[in-house]
């Protein structure tokens, strides 16, 4: 459309509001595809649905894009194999056998520690760090609400800001379906001001340097210096995968299992750049990079686990497609994000937003704007990364016409996300942080709300003062 109008917001507004309405993004997306190609259809409804099909499979015409779907399936392999050799439960052993941890500031210090050195999957950071850390904890008498806030604030918000892993290729994806020319610079130029990520991590280890516990966290912890681990009354949600893997068994796996395929990935990712680039990192495609990378780190870790000689290829071919089935709903959701990307830019979304904003709101406002609601919808649909597949698409393109630096708008969306997500009791990052320290669930999201509020408050003070000098 050469005049964008009033009808372009129509698809991320449907997606945005049956996203809130009915929880479900997969639905709320396609849905704002097919409202965007039935206005392209001269309001045709049954012609909209054909042309959101063909959409959505246009979106494999792009080498990028598929690539970076690839990659998102590839993740599920690479956790699984690693799980299955027993990585896992040989890392967790390494970290539970160092007798340095002694005391309960220790054993804060440790989980914290853990959350920020795994990063490749949030899942499988809290799940680590809940099982190494949740003994300790109980023997220290540290609130399971205090380990299941920390493992929260230091696994979503380190790996939103880590190019290589699912979450990074997720977003490059879809700054790259905003026609930016180089999303993989985009995205590393707003890593320093994703100011919520930032402030959770800092404010976390804050909390366990001066002992800082609010309100509802006071009391837990009270509770639990008296003996009591849980409240009277209250449910523990609990993960026993990490457990389940525990036997009799003198042999416990090597550490490297788990540590050898992830250092593989996270070099790898550099030599990438630095080959498709001609020898320039910055000039290098992130969306090859990250499919290499990932590539190599599921080869050494199939050849770690083949030479213990306790899993055939026929086994590791089953595994590899179990690992790609967990993550074919994050793969979905990337697929009918770029899709309804592609539709809003034919529509002229970004810049009609752009111009009616730009005479009714100061540009300086705008990244708080968009943190804010960015927090809003990830809070109310409990997904940072459905949220990330509605605000990016809008905010890059605002940022583009109305001269705002195109980092500091994905940093402010990014981090709504976050914190929406941080904060929401029903987002499935909350559940599994309260499943991993085995604590209830209700308990954590009331003592973490103080902490996530008060680093919210922080970073959208953060995103006006970066306005006024940017």
């Amino acid at each position: 459309m050469n005049d964008p109008t009033w009808l372009s917001v129509l698809p991320p507004v449907l997606a945005i509001v049956l996203a809130i309405w009915s929880k479900q993004v997969v639905l709320s997306l396609f849905a704002g595809i097919w409202m965007g190609y039935t206005v392209l259809s001269a309001f045709n409804p049954l012609s909209g649905i054909a042309r959101a099909l063909d959409g959505t499979i246009n979106v494999f015409t792009d080498p990028g894009d598929a690539r970076v779907l690839i990659f998102t399936l590839l993740i599920g392999p690479l956790i699984a194999t690693i799980e299955r050799s027993g990585g896992v439960r040989g890392f967790v052993h390494y970290l539970e056998t160092r007798h340095w941890v002694h005391n309960g500031f220790r054993a804060q210090i440790l989980a914290w520690v853990t959350g920020l050195v795994i990063f490749v999957e949030s899942s499988i950071t809290m799940l680590v760090a809940g099982s190494v850390s949740r003994p300790l904890f109980d023997r220290f008498k540290v609130s399971r609400e205090k380990l299941a806030y920390l493992i929260d604030a230091t696994s979503a918000p380190v790996c939103v800001m880590i190019p290589l892993n699912a979450w990074g290729a997720f977003i490059i994806s879809l700054v790259a379906s905003t026609g930016i020319d180089n999303p993989l610079q985009t995205f590393i130029a707003a890593v320093p001001m994703n100011l919520y990520a930032i402030t959770a991590i800092l404010l976390a280890g804050l909390v366990i340097w001066k002992n800082v516990n609010i309100g509802p966290m006071k009391k837990a912890e009270e509770r639990t210096r008296g003996g009591e681990v849980l409240w009277p009354g209250s449910v523990p949600i609990v993960d026993v995968s990490a457990e389940s893997q525990v036997d009799d068994s003198d042999h416990i796996p090597s550490a490297w299992l788990m540590v050898l395929p992830i250092l593989s990935m996270v070099l790898m990712m550099p030599v990438s750049l630095y080959i498709t680039g001609d020898g320039n990192i910055i000039e290098g495609s992130g969306s090859v990079s990250v499919l290499w990378s990932v590539i190599l780190g599921i080869s050494v870790a199939w050849v770690m686990t083949l030479s213990k000689g306790d899993c055939s290829v026929a086994e590791l071919m089953q595994i590899f497609m179990k690992g790609a089935g967990d993550l074919l709903p994050i793969a979905i959701i990337l697929l009918l994000a770029l899709a309804l990307g592609d539709v809003a830019k034919t529509l002229g979304t970004g810049a009609y937003v752009a111009n009616l904003v730009s005479g009714n709101i100061s540009p300086l406002l705008l990244p708080p704007l968009v943190f804010i609601l960015s927090a809003f919808i990830a809070f109310s649909v409990g997904s940072s990364w459905g949220t990330f597949a509605i605000m990016i698409p809008i905010a890059i393109p605002i940022a583009l016409t109305l001269g705002i630096p195109a980092p500091l708008m994905l940093a402010a969306a990014i981090s709504g996300a976050i914190f929406g997500d941080h904060a929401s009791p029903i987002s499935d990052t909350t559940v599994l942080a309260s499943m991993a320290s085995a604590t209830d669930h209700i308990e954590h999201v009331r003592t973490q709300l103080p902490y996530a509020l008060l680093a919210a408050g922080i970073a959208a003070v953060g995103f006006f003062v970066l306005g006024l000098f940017m």
